[in-house]
């Protein structure tokens, strides 16, 4: 199978959700499948993985937070289909991941690693908890099925309206995490005697881990054990703070691999206070290094440690009978039994089985798919229609989709297309913006069109490319530039396609107000992205703030100089039933006194189009529509 995985945080960052990934990655590369992963990280990328655009997380500089990549994950996606997708994180870029895959008909499970929801309350944000909980639903349920990594999870997610959520627990690497790994040199550094004991956190440095617990315990075990030290393996947001509070405590930073293990091996107790935990790993890898671990009873220390015979455990949020657990750990003299028990129980946590059920699941939704649609190849069949309607493109501006036009024109087919103007964005060019290389293959395809199918195409240019009123009108073979025209329908009726920059005041008598506008529009796609990002952690759909903007502004001229009365009026002059135009960026349909209004949206936020059916009959498609339609070989996408 082909698997691709979907997250914001992998290998070599350190944290128990990355450990996990990595280990997931490379257990299933190494039973043949082949895996790509899409991350946050800035780093040279390995051929099998593919970085995306991030921003660090607030409070945790090391962490970055992918920003929605809808259009970009879609596009790899039909260029090279995956049986199965893997949604690891609930962030705008797993959000948008799991849309993406939905458009196309991919099969996606979703990973259940962090409790966000739950971590909210540990900063005393409640308010934002069911905000929260319902994104977090939102996304899993947009998903095939969920993976969650304890029994008590699945119950709690089950109850909170979660569809199909399975188990997939985790695994120990026993090899690495060793009592053998115990260091005598390592305790000399921390100024411990062979017999003194020595008590270990491991994990983030944050609010959410209840660190200050695992302190208090520490000092109560203290009292009985007055040599005791504690060490503190991790870093974070709340490191420096708790540093110069403990200035007694040893704060070893960030560890891993054979480092992080010695450091296990080399302590007698793990102290693990943290109540927001999906399954804990640190507290099985403890397991693994023969130590004494004190948790609380939930997540995997409910499942596999045992009380007295592996390791301790105290109710979930009862502070006192945690420190009650550390200081008995303290009294008691040999824990020789109980660490050989911890390290026989960690050997039967074997990863193989957990790549094995993981693998299961997969090949399950992968085939369970299989009569979904299938993109790997072009679709057997095309939008076939009369004529093509297309505004707005904007090429050489940074915001345009031209890789979803070009997909709409190339398995498309009309005896017409009218590109009904700013299809190039002269403005944005002047400003500096690039032409690129896939712009170019807007024109190619255009061109190659034209030669293969003897299809007309109709030019008119508008304000953003008013550079070509120099040249009009022109025709040569199947192509003409002109300024406006009128089409006839299959009934007769007469439409008049024109951008429509000519009845806008602004546009006509203020240029460079229009140009400032641009420039601003432009940047609101910018602040756009980052505020959707902000609407999806909060459940809510994607809200265009530029098309709401220009909306108002554009709402407001039009209602002091008649902008769409105008345009009525003057289709009605030339003797029309009807007007197609752009400019606007607002994709429409509606009667305006007797003349149908018809505008072609746009293909920087809508990607929307007008097209005249076989039949005669028109209607504004959208991109997503599209494709869901073309690729589920859909009958009325070509002829209603």
């Amino acid at each position: 199978m082909r698997i691709d995985f979907v997250t914001d945080t992998f290998p070599p960052d350190i944290n128990g959700v990355a450990m996990t990934l990595g280990r997931f990655v490379e257990g299933l590369r190494e039973r043949g499948h082949e895996v790509h992963v899409y991350h946050t990280a800035d780093r040279p990328e390995k051929p099998w993985e593919t970085p995306l655009p991030s921003i660090p997380l607030p409070g945790y500089k090391e962490v970055r937070m992918g920003l929605p990549g809808r259009f970009k994950l879609f596009s790899h996606w039909k260029r090279n289909r995956p049986d199965v997708v893997y949604v690891a994180t609930e962030t705008p870029l797993g959000y948008s991941a799991t849309k993406a895959a939905a458009t196309l008909g991919i099969p996606v499970a979703a990973g259940f690693h962090t409790n966000f929801d739950q971590y909210l309350e540990t900063y005393k944000l409640d308010g934002f908890k069911p905000a929260a909980l319902a994104f977090l639903k939102k996304v899993h349920n947009k998903a095939s099925c969920t993976f969650a990594p304890s029994p008590e999870v699945i119950d709690r997610l089950k109850a909170e309206g979660f569809d199909d959520v399975r188990l997939l627990g985790r695994g120990v690497d026993t090899e690495l995490f060793c009592p053998t790994k115990r260091s005598k040199e390592l305790r000399a550094q921390w100024g411990v005697q062979d017999d003194d004991l020595v008590c270990l956190y491991v994990g983030r440095i944050s609010t959410e881990k209840n660190i200050p617990l695992s302190f208090e315990s520490y000092y109560a075990m203290r009292k009985i054990c007055p040599t005791a030290k504690m060490v503190v393996v991790g870093d974070g947001p709340e490191r420096e703070s708790l540093q110069r509070k403990h200035p007694e405590i040893i704060f070893a930073g960030m560890r891993i691999g054979e480092d992080l293990a010695e450091h296990y091996a080399s302590s007698d107790v793990l102290l693990f206070a943290s109540e927001t935990e999906t399954y804990g790993n640190v507290v099985m890898e403890a397991l693994g290094s023969g130590n004494i671990t004190l948790s609380y009873d939930y997540a995997a220390p409910k499942r596999f440690v045992h009380e007295g015979v592996n390791g301790y455990k105290a109710p979930l949020g009862d502070n006192e009978a945690y420190i009650a657990a550390a200081i008995e750990i303290a009294k008691k003299v040999d824990h020789t039994a109980l660490k050989i028990e911890a390290r026989r129980s960690a050997e039967e946590l074997s990863w193989e089985k957990v790549f094995s059920t993981f693998e299961i699941n997969l090949q399950e939704l992968s085939q369970r798919a299989e009569k979904l649609i299938d993109t790997s190849s072009p679709p057997s069949q095309e939008l076939s229609v009369r004529s093509i309607f297309i505004s707005d493109v904007h090429l050489g501006a940074e915001g345009s989709k031209v890789n979803e036009v070009v997909d709409f024109l190339k398995y498309s087919r009309c005896e017409r297309l009218y590109l009904n103007g700013d299809i190039i964005d002269a403005w944005a060019l002047k400003r500096g913006s690039e032409w690129e290389k896939h712009h170019t293959q807007f024109v190619r395809t255009i061109l190659k069109k034209v030669e293969e199918e003897d299809m007309e195409v109709i030019y008119l240019r508008g304000n953003h490319d008013d550079v070509l009123d120099r040249f009009l009108p022109i025709s040569f073979g199947g192509f003409q530039l002109i300024k406006e025209t009128i089409h006839e329908g299959v009934d007769g009726k007469k439409y008049l396609v024109v951008h429509g920059d000519g009845f806008d005041s602004i546009s006509t008598n203020h240029r460079w107000l229009s140009i400032v506008g641009a420039a601003g529009y432009d940047l609101l796609l910018k602040v756009n992205r980052f505020y959707n990002g902000y609407r999806a952690w909060k459940g809510k759909e994607y809200y265009s703030i530029s098309k709401r903007v220009k909306a108002k502004v554009k709402t407001a001229v039009a209602f002091a100089d008649r902008y769409q009365e105008l345009l009525r009026d003057h289709a009605a002059k030339k003797g029309c039933d009807g007007i197609i135009c752009g400019h606007v960026h607002t994709p429409a349909d509606e009667m305006l006194n007797g003349i149908r209004y018809l505008n072609c949206g746009d293909w920087v936020e809508s990607m929307t189009a007008v097209v005249e059916h076989l039949d005669g009959h028109f209607e504004v498609i959208q991109y997503d529509d599209f494709i869901r339609e073309l690729y589920s070989g859909l009958e009325d996408v070509v002829e209603d």
